[in-house]
């Protein structure tokens, strides 16, 4: 889980590095349908075929895994790749939310209460605070980074929640690659987002994407989420915005307000009061 939240908070500073030679929604486009073509390949060489049973919650679930990445995209048109890894990775908030509903095993008890109380306090300073001098295009993308959380936390429910609690890792994030690479790919051409320059910098952050992030990584993340509580491994996808803020600092040289910076720790703590078991 160390490993995947580096990965993951590494992913959008790499979209965000090449932004001016490679659009980021056709390059989660791309990514999806190399990995797509790599995890059909495997299931093949394992003789693993779909369940028709799950292809409506697969749909759903896909469907909520594009529409994450396409806000994703949009938003790092718009606003540093720091902000980007914070607002969504507010995601394991809208998850704890929505299993409170939907699963008696994932109940909230006080503290964790608390703890999504504290976040939201520094989502909202993170807005407030880390929005002065800055652009409105700026805080529309703070915004639909949240969105993507918002749909991030979804997609997480959805399989939690549905037959994909009992499917195969590779079964799941199959639905998910697909509905990325069918929702995104349209809407980069729709959107004019068609960018790619095909230098040797463009083409290893897309093997980076395709590889690590899109296969390797997600493949393991949906195999964890089948064998261990959603709460439980949230207590370290808090990580992820702290390694994606330094990764963003470091790599991209974003300027970080006090106020972002404040509020960006208490929803580190907020996360971490809810996802502690």
């Amino acid at each position: 889980m160390l490993v995947l939240c580096f990965l993951w908070g590494l992913q959008q500073v790499s979209l965000k590095a090449v932004s001016a030679q490679a659009s980021p929604m056709l390059m989660v486009a791309l990514r999806s349908g190399i990995a797509l073509l790599l995890l059909a390949g495997l299931m093949r060489w394992r003789g693993e075929a779909l369940d028709r049973r799950r292809w409506a919650a697969g749909a759903v679930a896909g469907s909520l895994f594009g529409l994450e990445f396409l806000l994703v995209a949009l938003a790092l048109q718009l606003t540093q790749a720091s902000h980007v890894v914070v607002f969504l990775y507010s995601s394991p908030l809208f998850t704890a939310l929505g299993l409170h509903w939907r699963l008696p095993a994932e109940r909230l008890e006080r503290r964790r209460w608390a703890g999504i109380a504290l976040a939201f306090g520094g989502i909202a300073l993170a807005f407030l605070d880390g929005g002065q001098g800055r652009a409105g295009s700026a805080l529309l993308g703070d915004l639909l980074a949240l969105m993507a959380g918002l749909a991030m936390g979804a997609t997480t429910v959805t399989i939690r929640c549905t037959r994909l609690a009992a499917a195969p890792a590779t079964e799941t994030l199959l639905y998910q690659l697909l509905g990325a690479f069918l929702l995104l790919l349209p809407g980069a051409w729709l959107t004019g987002q068609w960018r790619f320059e095909a230098t040797a910098t463009v083409w290893a952050h897309l093997g980076f994407q395709s590889l690590v992030v899109s296969f390797a990584s997600f493949l393991t993340w949906f195999w964890l989420l089948r064998r261990y509580l959603a709460s439980r491994l949230g207590a370290f996808t808090f990580l992820t915005p702290l390694f994606g803020v330094l990764l963003g600092v470091w790599l991209l040289g974003d300027a970080l307000a006090p106020g972002f910076v404040a509020g960006s720790l208490l929803v580190l703590a907020g996360i971490a009061l809810v996802s502690k078991p």
